[in-house]
């Protein structure tokens, strides 16, 4: 049986800090960031918006188009939790207004619990075909001011309804995976904020693609040339670039530059302009895929989701046929588009007002919608639909 996704969609903030304001802020060239890292902006979420309401907004058009009431399981990846107890997804069910006839449940390793997400909804569909399950990555990249990960920050969340025959991607059996206890980026329950030793996270990260790719191909038998194109976790856009060079190595491959390109590129696209997303960094490089590359009908993706601390895993799917019918790129780049810059000192001023330690405020409307949060009442989050 067929299970996989089969309907996607993404959304990111109203606001992105450009990087050459950055660059010119701290007196630096800005091709450090455009050409060093691939980036050149970074989506920044207001004080009025977080990983819930990122999340209601990237589901609600996929919600739009099937009954949500036969949505059977929420499954909510994310390492910017709200609560150290309740699931950030059990807001996100009350706002999305899903039946009381489902679970849910939060899921965590740093950037790799959307593709543990994924799987398991997977193999839910798998043991029940009456599975239809709302796969949610969401996450808010938060690093300390003047360090060298503040550059990367960003933020969005993927929403992906899972369930049998899908009609945009069928998940394969078969995936390699990799575990290894290291620090090379964490945080802590004291600070609000990850840290993160940058060179040695690179070198733990390609390290367990070649482990997760070596697993894999001892599982399925498939090799590079068996892959049409090529999706990796993006901290920042140029490591998808390192990690796909470090494959070809792996592998004894020769091909021309452009090919190499070609095999990656389309999924950076979004990547450069958002910035970090966590867990849902992968499935936007995917989005990025699929809304700028055509004919991809019957073509083999692969996926290598990368989550620090830390756990890899490497495992493939096939486009159905069609799939173009099926996706929402208009509403993806509107969004990009409509953003609204922001100076350095409004930056500075969002990033300071995020997660305050207080136990009754009420934030200011930085944002339209169509959800927000509007406040804390003796410590309980108070979420609002404020479109439709």
């Amino acid at each position: 049986m067929k299970a996989g996704i089969d309907l996607i969609h993404f959304a990111t903030s109203d606001f992105y800090l450009g990087l050459d304001l950055y660059a010119k802020e701290k007196q630096q060239d800005v091709n450090k960031y455009l050409i060093g890292i691939g980036q050149e902006k970074m989506s920044i979420a207001p004080p009025d918006e977080d990983i819930v309401t990122l999340s209601a907004k990237a589901a609600e058009p996929i919600l739009q188009q099937i009954d949500r009431q036969k949505i059977t399981a929420v499954l909510f990846a994310t390492e910017s939790g709200v609560d150290q107890s309740k699931s950030a997804g059990a807001f996100v069910h009350s706002l999305l207004m899903l039946p009381n006839r489902c679970r849910v449940i939060e899921l965590k390793h740093a950037c790799y619990a959307g593709a543990a997400a994924l799987q398991m909804a997977v193999n839910m569909v798998k043991v029940n075909p009456k599975e239809q399950v709302l796969v949610i990555a969401a996450d808010i990249a938060r690093y300390d001011l003047d360090t060298s990960g503040e550059a990367t920050q960003g933020c969005g969340a993927v929403a992906m309804l899972i369930r049998e025959n899908p009609r945009i991607l069928e998940i394969e059996q078969g995936s390699g995976y990799y575990t290894e206890d290291v620090m090379d980026f964490w945080r802590p329950n004291h600070r609000e904020t990850a840290l993160v030793d940058g060179k040695y996270s690179t070198k733990v990260y390609l390290n367990s693609l070649k482990q997760a790719w070596i697993h894999f191909t001892e599982e399925t038998g498939r090799t590079f040339a068996d892959i049409d194109q090529f999706c990796y976790h993006i901290p920042f856009t140029k490591m998808a670039e390192k990690a796909h060079k470090q494959l070809i190595k792996i592998n004894q491959v020769e091909q021309a530059e452009s090919l190499t390109l070609k095999q990656i590129r389309p999924s950076q696209i979004y990547n450069r302009v958002i910035g970090n997303s966590y867990s849902a960094s992968l499935f936007v490089g995917f989005c990025s895929l699929l809304d700028h590359t055509n004919g991809l009908d019957h073509q083999r993706i692969s996926f290598f989701s990368y989550g620090s601390g830390c756990v890899a895993e490497f495992f493939t799917g096939i486009i159905q046929p069609g799939y173009q019918a099926q996706l929402m790129k208009s509403n993806h780049q509107q969004q990009i588009e409509k953003r609204q810059a922001l100076s350095y000192s409004q930056y500075l001023t969002f990033y300071h007002q995020t997660e305050p330690n207080l136990q009754n405020i009420v934030f200011p409307e930085y944002h339209a919608g169509p959800y927000r949060l509007t406040g804390i009442q003796d410590h309980k989050r108070c979420y609002q639909k404020t479109q439709g």
